[in-house]
């Protein structure tokens, strides 16, 4: 099977949905297919082996610039070829995050659009090099977002066209109000362009059956899985009751930023760390902080030194694959307290091959994933939830986690079996074939 399969770099940033693409696609090629991992906007940033190819789509400063100046439409083609060079869209798209809403809600809208956007020379060109030189049997997008060609493959290839929504609404929800009205409204229109849609867990492929208005005929809900080769246990070190940072230390590990709950988990454990059996907790920090966030990453700074707990907390940054290794294995319970229902919790999944317990709001994809880890090794603690707009049950289950001091355990076989990308490669792939 030929894949075409097309992913939207995140500006630099390490992105769950990049992560998970690029998994993915190494797999499809393991097993045998021809799996072309394209990088739409920007080039990806995975911690593993880069699978993606050496060009870039629908690049985000050509795409910028033709929304801003619709007459650069008008460009040599040379011109948009230097521009959209992986070099060169690194260090000038670093700061994507402080775009102001209102240009992305318009060009969220254009490139909906497709052809009949502002940039169609784009598309075009995307359409072009499909049709003459990769000729797929099947093109997959990360999201319906980037989906204004779905209607022109379909009528230029013939072929099935697959979206894995993975986030799209939370993306919807940060535009201003006209923008996410028109915006809804044409990812509707393209529903019927899709031959399917691929999800995570039921509870949010029913959200985005809502949202959206697709028919459930049309969604296919897939576990998640992730590479576990260095991860696991019997890679990073086997579990032990502390570590040179302290008795007990509570990680996350995600962007530092609102939506992720940074500050919940920061404003729990200054209520909990100098309770009685709480003395010699820690909080660990990692994960890439953008621009966009710098003001609000102080305040979580000054509120940790005004509790008088800067010797009890740090931050060691955005982090590679061997650096998160390393990391995992020095916690003894995982917590990303996100205020929004998270739609795939990659991160989690990546705490449980490392024998990390968690602690994890129950709303999102964390319920179905919580009953489903249990489900497949019912023996081991895996974990607990909290009441997801209660600060007080966090505080409670937190203080509970850290005076039981359980820590991190070895993970069983058939754990890592239903968690590894092997099993979800599979379950994707025999939806691809089914629908030939």
């Amino acid at each position: 099977m030929k894949l075409a399969y097309l992913t939207a770099g995140a500006a630099g940033m390490y992105c769950g949905s990049c992560l998970h693409d690029n998994s993915l696609a190494k797999q499809f090629l393991e097993r045998g297919h021809e799996c072309l991992l394209i990088p739409v906007y920007t080039p990806i940033r995975t911690d593993e082996e880069d699978v993606s190819i050496d060009k870039v789509f629908m690049g985000g400063i050509n795409v910028y610039l033709q929304q801003k100046m619709p007459w650069l439409a008008y460009l040599p083609r040379w011109v948009d070829s230097f521009l959209n060079q992986p070099w060169l869209i690194k260090p000038l798209t670093k700061n994507a995050g402080k775009t102001s809403p209102s240009l992305l809600g318009a060009l969220t809208v254009s490139m909906l659009r497709g052809t009949a956007g502002r940039q169609r020379k784009e598309f075009l060109r995307l359409l072009d090099w499909l049709e003459s030189d990769v000729k797929p049997d099947a093109v997959v997008l990360t999201n319906l977002l980037i989906g204004g060609c779905i209607p022109d493959i379909k009528k230029r290839l013939n072929v099935k066209v697959f979206v894995t929504l993975q986030g799209d609404d939370i993306f919807i929800d940060s535009l201003p109000a006209t923008y996410r009205a028109t915006t809804i409204e044409l990812m509707r229109g393209l529903v019927s362009k899709v031959d399917g849609f691929i999800v995570h867990t039921n509870e949010y492929g029913k959200r985005m059956g809502q949202l959206l208005a697709i028919p459930e005929s049309k969604i296919h809900v897939v576990p998640l899985g992730i590479p576990l080769e260095d991860l696991r246990v019997d890679t990073i070190g086997e579990p032990s009751p502390s570590t040179w940072l302290g008795d007990f230390t509570i990680g996350y590990f995600a962007r530092m930023a609102p939506e992720k709950g940074l500050h919940r988990i920061v404003d729990a454990f200054i209520g909990v760390a100098n309770q009685p059996g709480a003395e010699r907790s820690r909080l660990r920090l990692a994960g890439w902080m953008g621009p966009q966030h710098e003001e609000y990453w102080s305040e979580q700074k000054r509120k940790l030194s005004d509790a008088g707990l800067n010797a009890r907390w740090d931050y060691v940054g955005s982090i590679d694959r061997k650096e998160k290794g390393a990391f995992l294995a020095s916690l003894h319970l995982f917590c990303v307290p996100t205020t929004y229902a998270e739609p795939k919790a990659l991160f989690l999944l990546e705490a449980v091959a490392a024998g990390v317990p968690y602690l994890q709001p129950d709303h999102g994809a964390f319920p179905e994933l919580h009953a489903r880890l249990k489900s497949a090794s019912p023996q081991t603690e895996v974990g607990d939830l909290f009441v997801h707009d209660s600060a007080a049950d966090l505080e409670e289950k937190l203080l509970h986690a850290i005076r039981q001091r359980r820590g991190r355990h070895r993970v069983p076989g058939e754990l890592l079996t239903e968690i590894g990308i092997q099993q979800h490669a599979v379950r994707i792939e025999k939806i691809l074939q089914a629908e030939r």
